[in-house]
């Protein structure tokens, strides 16, 4: 018995146990429906869009409320990271949920946590009445940040399962992109009297439309059909995935996932075994450099970036945000075409690296006070970067490598260390960027220079310990570590 990564990761594709079998070809079946799959996850997707609108809307308001609330930077750091606190719960929570319930109730509870917190963030009296609905909020991210791709993932064929789950990652950033444009035109408006009194009101409230749509589409699309065979459902799961792919592919899929399950132990503990224990950590610590590299800073502090790096006055900055959110979701589409085409692990390292040399380039300008173009031009290249690779793929991978008994609750350990990352970053970012001891000597520079150095961490471990998996069935994945933990 061993665990050796080396041995289990780097197996060459003539040895290994992942060549699919005649029954499960990609070949189309004309009685299946590409068409219903693509409605089934756009309507999951929905949950990743409440996902970019819910974390990115601060983006626009942090400002305002600071003004509102005479915020200090900690507190500033806290009302904006206050919902990733509530993201964390939420993630550890719905996998557990998402396993003894299912993945469509969970995404639902999500959808109801999304109207509360829309509804309660735009009327607070007091500043920790705004934390609290925040907080909401974030239960409702963190749940859906993990079950969305979860549910995508169980539902798609091998063949295109890596676009279907980067097409959430798309609803995130066009959710992102969306608010963007919403607390534009809010702030747009009125004065910024207005705005620190009530502009910023309108930009929570706003989410109240998408959480109501989300919420009542969700009662139109069917189970995972993997959660249901896990509980006995059998005949209904056949039926969802001959509507996705027809019968002769249902079939073969179905019974697939049953050889896989009778092998499985429902127990978290399973993780810790030989060969799991390295999809795990895995898991993990792809989870943790996702956030640590700074991709949050810029979606939630961008007006704060321009307005104060490269002096640009607040209806400028709100601009510029927009840039960002277009290049988001532009790069974004390119990353649903080429990642079940160049797969995830060149993604991941080219993205990486793109992202390394833009950090450090942001970093030198910011220290030697270069121009609006220079610090625009470094977070766009960063922007673009991010999402052609390691936004969407980080979720791909993280649906992909776990056994499906336990899929939920071990997606909730990586996406809950995944928020404490993110909430980590966001709480600091603005106390770095304060510090008289780090604005002497690196004026607004280290916080770039340092997420700049966790992006090079990344590409090291990107490169000796993520395994490719394009084109490989769930079950695939799941007996390639079973027997490099058996090897």
């Amino acid at each position: 018995m061993t665990d050796d990564p080396e041995r289990i990761l780097r197996s060459s594709p003539d040895e290994s146990p992942w060549r699919p079998p005649a029954a499960l070809s990609p070949a189309l079946d004309p009685s299946g429906s590409t068409t219903y799959l693509v409605l089934v996850c756009f309507v999951a997707t929905l949950g990743g869009l409440l996902f970019g609108y819910d974390t990115a809307v601060i983006a626009g308001a942090i400002d305002y409320l600071q003004e509102h609330f005479q915020l200090s930077p900690a507190m500033k750091g806290w009302m904006a990271s206050s919902a990733l606190a509530g993201c964390a719960l939420g993630a550890a929570l719905a996998g557990v949920l998402s396993d003894h319930l299912g993945r469509k109730k969970v995404l639902i509870l999500c959808a109801i946590l999304f109207v509360i917190s829309a509804i309660g963030t735009a009327v607070p009296k007091t500043q920790w009445e705004f934390v609290i609905y925040r907080a909401l909020g974030g239960l409702g991210v963190g749940a859906a940040s993990m079950t969305s791709p979860m549910y995508i993932a169980e539902i798609s064929p091998a063949r295109i399962r890596g676009r279907m789950v980067s097409l959430n990652q798309l609803a995130i950033v066009f959710g992102m992109l969306a608010v963007y444009f919403v607390n534009y035109a809010i702030a747009r408006s009125g004065d910024d009297a207005w705005n620190v009194t009530t502009g910023w009101r309108w930009m929570f409230g706003s989410e109240t439309l998408p959480a109501l749509a989300l919420l009542v589409l969700l009662f139109t699309v069917p189970e995972s059909p993997r959660w249901l065979i896990k509980r006995g459902r059998v005949d209904e799961a056949r039926q969802v995935l001959t509507r996705v792919s027809g019968d002769a592919w249902a079939q073969a899929e179905a019974a697939s996932i049953q050889e896989a399950m009778r092998h499985e132990r429902e127990s978290i503990w399973q993780l810790l075994a030989p060969g799991m224990r390295v999809a795990l950590w895995i898991g993990v610590v792809l989870a943790i450099l996702q956030q640590i590299t700074g991709i949050n800073v810029f979606l939630y502090f961008a007006p704060t970036i321009f307005s104060r790096i490269a002096g640009t006055n607040m209806d400028v900055a709100l601009l510029q945000t927009i840039v960002v959110g277009a290049v988001n979701v532009t790069f974004t589409v390119l990353a649903i075409w080429s990642v079940d085409r160049w797969g995830r692990k060149p993604l991941m390292i080219s993205g990486y690296a793109g992202m390394a040399l833009s950090l450090f380039g942001l970093g030198l300008a910011a220290y030697l006070d270069r121009t609006e173009l220079w610090v625009l031009l470094f977070i766009l290249a960063y922007i673009a970067s991010f999402a052609v690779s390691v936004g969407p793929v980080t979720w791909v991978i993280l649906s992909e490598i776990f056994p499906t008994k336990i899929r939920g609750r071990a997606m909730a350990i990586a996406t809950v260390l995944l928020w404490v990352a993110n909430f980590v970053i966001s709480q600091t970012f603005p106390m770095l960027d304060a510090s008289p001891f780090l604005q002497a000597h690196f004026r607004h520079a280290f916080p770039f220079f340092l997420y700049g150095g966790f992006s090079v961490v990344a590409i090291v471990f990107v490169w000796l310990s993520v395994p490719e998996t394009k084109g490989r069935t769930l079950e695939e994945i799941e007996r390639w570590w079973q027997r490099g933990a058996a090897g």
